[in-house]
């Protein structure tokens, strides 16, 4: 049995340098990863900026009818079809790197969950806020900055972690724009050895280490949060 194993690691990953298809793969998906989600939090915030404000108090009537939609046409949409879109209609004649055509894919789709995350913290906290923001001389923007972000984002961190979990798990559709992620290099083992088990799992662990990575990062960041509050 143990010499079936080291055959088969051989075979997949040693022969041809073929585990370097999963390097270059786990490279990509963390490049685009990490675009994404910056991309995603400065949309969603200022998203749900505009649309917890309109809610309050009535303004930006035609900033929160344009987030209104981009909103639901970005959640009534698949994740697939928006980069398809990005790739071949939006970039399809201009020359640019599949990286930033991903990550801004990603990136919007992700705002747009992002948004309703934290504008329903925003909403969850009390109105007294904003008025002890007022009765102190802050602006809007002050306020916001100031006094009910920081509340709100305690309030939404573990569906934003939830959010960033899902949003690293669906660029392994990255490889439909002839990129080579993590998911794309396993199964270009596969094609060579003719083995699916060991390319997919080996994939599928690194996927699950991602995930519990940023996990513990983001608990260990909410403890110190909530600690603070102390």
């Amino acid at each position: 049995m143990w010499e079936n194993i080291k055959h088969n690691f051989y075979i997949n990953f040693i022969k041809e340098d073929r585990y370097l298809w999963l390097v270059d793969g786990l490279k990509t998906t963390l490049m685009i990863t990490v675009f994404a989600v910056i991309i995603g939090i400065i949309i969603g915030f200022v998203v749900a900026i505009i649309r917890s404000a309109h809610d309050k108090s009535g303004k930006f009537k035609i900033l929160n009818a344009i987030c209104r939609v981009y909103l639901t046409v970005i959640r009534g949409t698949p994740t697939m079809i928006q980069l398809l879109i990005m790739n071949f209609v939006i970039f399809g004649s201009v020359s640019i790197n599949k990286i930033v055509v991903g990550g801004l894919s990603f990136g919007i789709n992700s705002g747009a969950y992002v948004a309703e995350i934290v504008r329903s913290g925003i909403m969850s906290i009390d109105q007294g806020q904003t008025e002890a923001g007022r009765s102190l001389g802050l602006n809007f923007a002050q306020t916001m900055r100031l006094i009910i972000i920081p509340q709100a984002f305690k309030n939404v961190l573990p569906a934003l972690v939830n959010e960033f979990i899902v949003l690293i798990k669906e660029t392994s559709i990255i490889g439909y724009i002839g990129m080579m992620d993590l998911t794309k290099g396993a199964m270009l083992i596969q094609s060579r050895t003719y083995n699916a088990f060991w390319p997919l799992m080996a994939a599928a662990a690194i996927y699950l280490v991602l995930v519990m990575t940023l996990t513990y990062f983001m608990n260990k960041l909410e403890r110190r949060l909530r600690t603070s509050e102390r």
